[in-house]
C-alpha cells in the first residue's frame, strides 16, 4: 500500500509538472497579446499625429505664399534621414544559440537585387502618387479634394480583397461606411476654401490627379502588405524601417530631378522672400512638414505590418475629422454642428473596426486556451 501511494503521488507530481508548460504558454501568449496592442496603439498615435500635423503645415505652406508643386512633393519624402539612426539601433543581432540559428536559417532573406528592385519600384510609385496629390491640392477646392481623398477606403477595400485576401464582416463594412460618410460630410460642408476662379482645364487635371492618387495610394498600401507576406517574410521593426527609408530615398531623388527639370527651382528664392511669415518660417514649415510626414509613414507602415493595409487606411481616414478640430485651435476656424457630427461618425466607425479586431483576438485566445486545456486533459488521462 505504501509503494502504491508513493507511485500515485509521483504520478500526480508528474501531471502537475506537465501542466506547467501549458500555463507558461498561456502567459507567454497573453504577454505577446498586450505587447501587440501597445505597438498598434503607438503606430496609431504616430499616424494620426503625424498626418494631422503634416496636413496643417501643408495648408500653411500654400496659404502663406508657397506654390511649388515639386517642393510640396519633395517634403513628403525628404525627411527620411531622421530615421537612419534607428537602423543601427534595430540592426539584427548575431545568433547566440542553436535555436536562434535554426530559426534564422528557416526564413532566408530575399536576395539583394530583389530588395533593390522592390525599393526602386515603391520609390517611383511614391513619387508619382505624391506629385498627383500636390497637383490636386493646388488645382482643386479643399472640399472637392477631401471628398476625392475619402475614396481611398473604397479603392483599398478592393485591392485588399484582390491582393491580400481581406475578409469583410458586418462591423468592418459598418466602419468603412461611417468613415466615408464622415469624410464626405466634411468635404461637402467645407466650402470656405473653394476657388471659383479655377480654370476648367486645371480643375479637370486636379480632379483626375486626386482620384488617381487615391487609387495609387491604396494600391501602394496593399502591395507593401503583400511584400511583407510573400517576399520579405521577416517580422521585425527593421523591415518596416527599410521599407520606409529606401523607397523614400528613391522618391526624394526623383523629386530633385523633377524640381530641376521643371525649372521650379529658379523661383524658390523668390518664393522664400515673398513668403508672408518670413524666410525662417518658410524653412521651418518645410522642415517640420518633412519630419511629420516621416512620423506618419512609420505609423502607417507599422499598422500594415501588424494588422493590414485596410486597417491602416481606416486609421488614416480617421485623421480627416481630426484636422478641422486642430484647425479651430491653430487657424481659428469655426466649429459647427456638421463637423461635430462628422467627428462622432468617425469615432463610431473607428470603434467599430477596433471591436471587430477585439472579437477576432478573443476567438484566437479561446482557441489557444482550449488547445492547452485539451492537452492537459490528455496527459491526465
Amino acid at each position: 500500500m505504501m509503494e502504491s501511494a508513493q507511485e500515485l503521488q509521483l504520478q500526480t507530481r508528474g501531471v502537475e509538472e506537465d501542466r506547467k508548460p501549458n500555463t507558461n504558454q498561456l502567459l507567454g501568449h497573453a504577454s505577446k497579446h498586450y505587447r501587440w496592442w501597445i505597438r498598434v496603439s503607438l503606430y496609431t498615435l504616430f499616424l494620426l499625429s503625424g498626418q494631422s500635423a503634416a496636413t496643417l503645415l501643408g495648408r500653411l505652406y500654400y496659404d502663406q505664399g508657397g506654390n511649388s508643386k515639386w517642393m510640396a512633393t519633395f517634403v513628403q519624402s525628404a525627411g527620411f534621414p531622421i530615421l537612419i539612426p534607428l537602423l543601427f539601433f534595430f540592426s539584427p543581432l548575431p545568433p547566440n544559440s542553436t535555436t536562434t540559428t535554426t530559426t534564422t536559417s528557416a526564413i532566408k532573406p530575399p536576395p539583394i537585387y530583389t530588395l533593390l528592385l522592390l525599393y526602386l519600384f515603391f520609390g517611383v510609385l511614391l513619387t508619382g502618387d505624391n506629385l498627383m496629390y500636390s497637383y490636386g491640392l493646388l488645382y482643386l477646392p479643399v472640399s472637392t479634394y477631401s471628398l476625392l481623398c475619402a475614396t481611398q477606403l473604397a479603392f483599398n477595400a478592393l485591392f485588399s480583397y484582390l491582393l491580400n485576401s481581406q475578409k469583410f464582416t458586418a462591423l468592418i463594412l459598418n466602419s468603412l461606411v461611417l468613415l466615408t460618410i464622415s469624410a464626405t460630410l466634411l468635404a461637402v460642408h467645407s466650402d470656405s476654401d473653394s476657388d471659383t476662379n479655377t480654370a476648367k482645364a486645371k480643375y479637370v487635371t486636379g480632379f483626375l490627379c486626386t482620384l488617381g492618387a487615391s487609387a495609387t495610394y491604396s494600391l501602394y498600401l496593399s502591395l507593401i502588405q503583400l511584400s511583407f507576406q510573400k517576399i520579405i517574410r521577416r517580422e521585425t521593426f527593421r523591415t518596416v524601417l527599410d521599407m520606409q527609408i529606401y523607397p523614400s530615398l528613391v522618391a526624394t531623388c526623383g523629386c530633385v530631378v523633377g524640381l530641376f527639370a521643371s525649372g521650379e527651382w529658379k523661383g524658390l528664392s523668390r518664393e522664400m522672400t515673398e513668403y508672408q511669415k518670413g524666410k525662417v518660417s518658410y524653412l521651418m514649415t518645410l522642415i517640420w512638414t518633412a519630419i511629420t510626414w516621416q512620423i506618419s509613414s512609420i505609423g502607417l507602415l507599422g499598422l500594415i505590418f501588424e494588422v493590414s493595409s485596410l486597417f491602416s487606411n481606416v486609421i488614416s481616414t480617421l485623421a480627416l475629422p481630426i484636422v478641422p478640430i486642430l484647425a479651430v485651435v491653430f487657424f481659428h476656424d469655426k466649429m459647427d454642428g456638421v463637423k461635430v457630427i462628422a467627428m462622432v461618425l468617425a469615432v463610431w466607425g473607428f470603434v467599430s473596426y477596433i471591436y471587430q479586431h477585439y472579437l477576432d483576438d478573443s476567438k484566437s485566445k479561446l482557441a489557444t486556451r482550449g488547445h492547452a486545456t485539451s492537452g492537459a486533459d490528455i496527459e491526465i488521462c
